[in-house]
């Protein structure tokens, strides 16, 4: 386990960067974290260390936002929205989850019963007495 000390946006953003340098192929992460915490930015940075340039936003109302110009395919996940982990199956998540990208799983306590057992679970979590922009960001591999 890794755990992070994030004091700004740039640093969460940071983090995420140096994630998806070391990123491989077929890599799962599950992001953890209440509303606002910062699971967008940690993904946008990710992205940042894939060499994906285009603007990364939650995929939100699209459970599915697919980035491809990096040096590995982004294939960016917000489960928000789904009632059963068997909707999964028509985004074709296991063809994702399976393949030779990286998945980011945002919410992903939703559908926890189908998530590969190779997945990374990163938990960012506030602590208001360190300051209203810190943020604990953990990673267990």
């Amino acid at each position: 386990m890794t755990v992070y000390d994030s004091n700004s946006r740039d640093d969460t953003f940071r983090i995420g960067r140096e994630l998806g340098e070391k990123a491989i192929p077929g890599e799962v992460f599950a992001l953890y974290g209440d509303l606002g915490v910062g699971k967008t930015v940690l993904t946008k940075g990710l992205a940042a260390g894939l060499g994906i340039a285009e603007p990364v936003n939650s995929p939100t109302f699209t459970i599915l936002q697919i980035y491809e110009d990096g040096r590995l395919p982004l294939y960016h996940f917000d489960v928000y929205r789904i009632e059963e982990p068997d909707e999964m199956e028509e985004v074709g998540f296991d063809d994702y989850v399976y393949g030779d990208g990286v998945c980011m799983i945002e919410w992903p306590e939703r559908i926890e019963e189908i998530l590969p057992q190779k997945t990374r679970k990163i938990t960012i979590t506030k602590d208001l007495a360190k300051g209203l922009d810190y943020r604990r960001i953990t990673i267990e591999d």
